[in-house]
């Protein structure tokens, strides 16, 4: 099994009869998980510790186990959506995993994930650590853009690619049962980053006559243009040549960066959020960094 990510269409061209499965946890994702699974015609078996979740699911046709035991006594394929790596110990404490394709939905570090697939493994059972980019309004719904990222036993995840495809895409990651939780992580840290830019951009221009409206069509469709920097970052991390194709070097963006500062005095803005990224760059101007770009910014953040 390649280690790139693996596609899996939501649509397959064949038609297998659909698989039974298992699912503990019917949280706001949880449900949205077991409604697609119901919805394409699997036989689902479903545990709750608030059993009275279930009651909408059981008139969809979902079996309604008494406990996590029984549940995941049930069927070979078992997937996990409950609400914290805490919450899965308990609900597997004790059972019987033998045999059992264990999927973790559960969001986590990829330490954890790495744990969790040990032990799955040693109690017998193969493991697939999961970490879902959607929310649960997204979950089932073509066209949507949901996706998970998969990572851990290739042969399970060749086994049961069909049946998890159902609610999202699927993008398998390799081997290692720690790399859904680090794509899934780096991903969110990336959108927070995006997050806090955003948040500014709008602080300046609060009290002033742009409204908001006004100014959010202008700055999404300049962070998408912003966004195709992506690539060239990723290029010169990989060919250790920061000076590659670089257009406005970091020498330059570490000049301009007093009239941000001061924009922000001005406007009575804290800046707060952008000045740790200043620092960075400073720091790395100073290590003689002028010709490149923000590319060794990553080296400095590492420890």
């Amino acid at each position: 099994m390649e280690t790139n990510p693996v596609e899996h269409p939501s649509e397959s061209s064949s038609k297998p009869a659909p698989a039974p499965l298992t699912l503990l946890g019917l949280g706001a994702m949880g449900t949205a998980l077991a409604e697609a699974w119901l919805a394409a015609g699997h036989p689902l078996t479903v545990w709750n510790r608030t059993a009275a979740r279930a009651e909408g699911l059981a008139a969809r046709g979902a079996a309604v186990a008494a406990t996590a035991g029984e549940a995941v006594a049930a069927n070979r394929l078992v997937v996990v959506c409950l609400l914290d790596d805490a919450s899965v110990e308990q609900a597997l404490d004790g059972l019987d995993l033998a045999g059992k394709d264990l999927v973790n939905l559960v969001t986590s570090t990829p330490g954890q994930a790495r744990e969790r697939a040990a032990r799955a493994e040693r109690r017998g059972a193969r493991y697939l650590d999961g970490g879902i980019m959607a929310v649960p309004s997204m979950i089932g719904v073509p066209g949507a853009g949901a996706y998970v990222f998969y990572s851990g036993s290739a042969e399970l995840f060749e086994a049961h690619g069909a049946t998890l495809a159902v609610p999202a895409g699927t993008r398998y990651v390799g081997a290692d049962a720690g790399h859904a939780a680090l794509h899934d992580v780096a991903l969110l840290s990336a959108m927070y980053g995006m997050f806090a830019g955003v948040a500014h951009a709008f602080a300046l221009v609060r009290g002033e006559s742009v409204a908001p409206s006004e100014l959010a069509p202008l700055l999404g469709s300049w962070l998408t243009a912003m966004s195709g920097s992506v690539a060239g970052t990723a290029e010169r991390l990989e060919s250790g040549d920061y000076t590659r194709g670089v257009v406005s070097n970091l020498a330059m963006q570490v000049a301009g960066q007093e009239t941000l500062r001061r924009t922000a005095e001005e406007q009575r803005v804290s800046g707060e959020l952008l000045e740790p990224y200043f620092r960075l760059m400073a720091r790395r101007l100073e290590v003689g960094g002028g010709a490149e770009d923000l590319t060794g910014v990553v080296d400095l953040l590492r420890r």
